[in-house]
């Protein structure tokens, strides 16, 4: 698993753990041990590194700040969902802030990005390809637009079963032989939450060279 797959897996584990609390962040123990878990069939949605920005450059093959043509970044990733259907329906937004440098003439400029359904933080199950148009005036060296997409994910496969949120929710007490012992750190339960955890990713669908850039700048 590489190192984004472990940080995404270690804030899904968080996130089970906490999230429903008192207060966020507290772990709620009520007359004796345990924890409330409160668990949603949305996914999170996240931009994976090196994918949130794109460079043209007006030289096939230049990658020198004197050659650049325009810079494109997404910001204000944001989502909505509505858990309670059995197909889950996650709508995607985002928008898109844009910089050219010659700034002679009208232009449109389309830039293709995908959103990728990803289950139990490595598995790609879906991944669609769309395309968000900026427009630049005449003179005009920034333009903005906004980009949507979507993902469906089964309610089933992102619930989990309730023998696994039994063993997460139960309450133990003090003196208990697995009192002190952390359900989401059993393998088996472990196992079961990744299965159970899905993921939305957005981010601008670049070429080998533009992927490059972007790590290596």
């Amino acid at each position: 698993m590489n190192r984004r797959s472990r940080l995404t897996m270690t804030a899904l584990l968080a996130s089970l753990a906490l999230a429903g609390c008192k207060s966020k962040g507290d772990i709620v123990v009520d007359e004796g041990v345990g924890i409330t878990a409160i668990r949603s069939a949305c996914p999170s949605v996240g931009v994976p590194d090196f994918t949130g920005d794109v460079t043209l450059f007006r030289t096939p093959g230049a990658t020198d700040a004197g050659s650049i043509d325009l810079t494109a970044a997404m910001t204000n990733v944001r989502t909505s969902c509505d858990p309670k259907s059995d197909k889950v329906y996650a709508n995607v937004s985002f928008d898109v802030q844009a910089r050219r440098t010659d700034t002679h003439g009208a232009r449109t400029v389309t830039l293709p990005f995908f959103v990728t359904v990803v289950r139990g933080g490595n598995a790609v199950v879906a991944k669609r390809i769309s395309a968000v148009t900026l427009q630049f005036a005449d003179g005009q060296d920034r333009a903005s637009a906004t980009g949507r997409g979507a993902a469906y994910i089964d309610k089933a496969e992102a619930t989990l079963s309730r023998e696994v949120r039994d063993r997460i929710t139960r309450k133990r007490k003090a003196g208990d032989f697995d009192a002190a012992v952390d359900p989401l750190a059993q393998p088996d339960v472990r196992t079961a939450v990744a299965r159970a955890t899905f993921d939305v990713f957005v981010g601008f669908q670049l070429s080998n060279a533009q992927f490059q850039y972007n790590v290596t700048r």
